[in-house]
């Protein structure tokens, strides 16, 4: 018997290099769909080059609102299958979400990049200024740069950016 489908952000499984052509159909089918997109720099011989790219490639979130729009978005063109891990569809919470279009849209964040390395070193902070004020974060200190990590479990992924140190405070400096 199968269970009834919860509704929520779910990971789309989507063709190399085709996550803003399956988030531009989504949206056209009607579709709330999230692509977190970050800037790099591409160098070449001869020029560099600020470009966007998916943050996590491959992946494009959907939010599901029914059995439907499950069904609607995995028959997308370029989208192959919904991420699951074991039995389970890989489920986000939204406030999730809402993290990394923190940090995705964040001037105050250089350096972005993800990790599915589970670190078991670092400093437990909280974030006091900024669009990230609030937030809890794990940080490394490498290259005397601070680098914070952002947890996001359901993903099974690590958001690494760097952060200055004056915008974070200790956990137990709050309490």
């Amino acid at each position: 018997m199968n269970k009834p489908l919860k509704t929520g952000w779910y990971v789309l499984y989507v063709r190399s290099r085709h996550e803003k052509k399956v988030e531009k159909l989504l949206e056209e089918n009607e579709l709330e769909s999230f692509l977190p997109m970050i800037e790099t720099i591409r160098k070449w011989s001869d020029r560099k080059k600020i470009i966007l790219k998916p943050l996590f490639p491959s992946y494009v979130f959907v939010k599901v609102k029914s059995a439907k729009d499950f069904n609607k978005a995995l028959s997308i063109e370029g989208a192959c299958a919904y991420i699951r891990f074991g039995r389970e569809y890989a489920r986000v919470k939204e406030e999730e979400i809402l993290k990394i279009k923190l940090f995705t849209q964040s001037d105050e964040i250089s350096d972005i990049e993800t990790s599915h390395q589970t670190l078991k070193i670092g400093e437990i902070k909280k974030i006091n200024y900024g669009s990230l004020s609030g937030l809890e974060c794990e940080v490394l200190k490498v290259n005397n740069a601070n680098k914070i990590i952002v947890r996001i479990d359901s993903l099974q992924q690590n958001i690494i950016a760097i952060l200055p140190s004056h915008h974070m405070v200790d956990v137990y400096e709050i309490a």
